[in-house]
């Protein structure tokens, strides 16, 4: 946060502009972890602890082991500030019971906390771990998930913080990772820790200067081969490094909440491509766009995308709304509902990625699901598999969903789902994603026929 004041003659301030920027990568770990070495007393004490602790076992392994509770600030919304305060309290008390004078421990930030442990195998610290997870969660029956970061002070010349801010970037690049909530530091992490603020430090100017484009993959009818819709999305052409990949800046927007200004963008730039075929009296097929969790639970995405379409006054039918299913699925009911009540078409993407999904088919009221590339390739090895996918198209379509089969990329593929009478498909076999102007030349040469 920073102000910028205009002052007359006399000193007095007669305009002030403000501006707030967002924490970087580096300066999250910097509050989080190297401030609190420096900052009060109790921190200072911990930092003291720590240092006499790893001279006193000097031939000893010792691990930093940094935890949180993920997405406290949803637990919060959804229990209350006092509440959550109270959950902090139970977990700090829990930790003082549980760690022994040779085993320091800090509360570095609201939600975050360190301990130090001594151990001889690493199995050690699973066990340790295991055991704070099995007394300290639960707490009032809420849901919430403890995140684990360790690392080993295998080099004790380097400083205490260094060790901390290690555990630090373990626990954050263990952070979205449904399968696992313990993250172990190695020195890649670092690189990529350099390689994220890289691409922190370009983003919001990138914004500014369009250099993201949107893209747009076909989705092909599997039995007539015409082109049906397409899905949204985004490329990143930086003036120096060329087209940044997907894979390596999305997740570090989704971690930062800068996705959420990149799903407005294609989003917007959606409408935009939509309203331009209208207005050039050309074929207008459905443009899918993707919703990122970050607004089922901050965000007015009901109201917003739906002010959209207002905006560039096309018909609601040609926009498609992308949900992906993930373990987390608090907030996706109501969202899916209220956006299905508005008029949207709405898809559950990468199903078969590995998370709750029938669940979520039982209770959230899609009318498309995309069956993940992975899913496809993986099942597609054996006669098992093939009978798997047969019956999650069957079974779909007999409960109202159309299907859409992403990632296929051979003519084997295509075949084996046109047999199991999967409806449409995207992927490299048809099409790779192309600049909105390919796009435009593709739709117009396959379905003039």
């Amino acid at each position: 946060f920073y102000a910028v004041f205009l002052l007359d003659a006399e000193g007095k301030i007669t305009a002030a502009h403000f501006n707030i920027r967002p924490l970087s990568v580096r300066e999250k770990f910097d509050r989080q972890v190297l401030g609190v070495f420096t900052s009060d007393k109790a921190p200072q004490l911990f930092t003291k602890r720590c240092k006499d602790m790893l001279d006193r076992h000097s031939n000893d392994k010792v691990a930093f082991i940094q935890l949180d509770v993920e997405r406290f600030k949803i637990i919060n919304e959804r229990y209350g500030v006092e509440v959550g305060d109270e959950l902090l309290a139970f977990i700090n008390d829990g930790l003082s019971l549980i760690c022994d004078d040779d085993t320091p421990f800090c509360r570095l930030t609201a939600d975050v906390f360190m301990v130090v442990k001594k151990f001889d195998r690493e199995e050690d610290i699973l066990d340790f771990i295991h055991y704070i997870e099995s007394m300290l969660t639960g707490y009032k029956g809420m849901e919430y998930r403890l995140i684990f970061g360790v690392a080993i002070a295998e080099d004790r010349t380097l400083h205490t913080r260094r060790h901390g801010d290690n555990a630090a970037i373990a626990r954050q690049q263990i952070h979205g990772n449904a399968l696992n909530n313990i993250g172990w530091f190695n020195g890649k992490m670092r690189s990529d820790l350099s390689r994220m603020q890289s691409i922190e430090d370009d983003m919001h100017k990138a914004l500014l200067n369009n250099e993201f484009v949107m893209y747009l993959q076909p989705k092909h009818s599997i039995s007539t081969g015409r082109i049906i819709g397409a899905e949204a999305l985004a490329r990143w052409v930086h003036p120096k490094k060329g087209i940044i990949s997907p894979a390596d800046f999305i997740p570090v927007f989704e971690k930062n909440g800068f996705i959420l200004k990149l799903d407005q963008f294609i989003w917007e730039s959606a409408c935009k491509e939509i309203r331009r075929l209208i207005d050039d009296g050309r074929e207008a097929v459905p443009i899918s766009v993707n919703i990122s969790r970050e607004y089922i639970h901050s965000f007015d995405c009901v109201g917003y995308i739906t002010g959209l379409v207002k905006k560039y006054d096309i018909p609601i039918k040609l926009l498609e709304l992308e949900i992906t299913e993930t373990a987390d699925n608090v907030g996706v009911e109501e969202i899916v509902t209220g956006l299905k009540k508005a008029g949207f078409t709405m898809l559950m993407d990468d199903f078969g990625s590995g998370y709750s999904s029938l669940n979520m088919l039982k209770t959230t009221p899609f009318d498309v699901l995309k069956i993940d590339r992975e899913f496809l390739s993986e099942f597609m090895d054996s006669d098992r598999g093939r009978k798997i996918i047969e019956h999650t198209i069957s079974m779909s379509q007999d409960i109202g969903l159309d299907i859409i089969a992403e990632g296929v990329e051979t003519k084997e593929q295509a075949q084996f789902l046109e047999q199991c009478g999967c409806d449409a498909a995207q992927g490299f076999y048809y099409s790779k994603p192309v600049c909105v102007k390919d796009f435009e030349k593709r739709l117009l040469e396959i379905n003039k026929t």
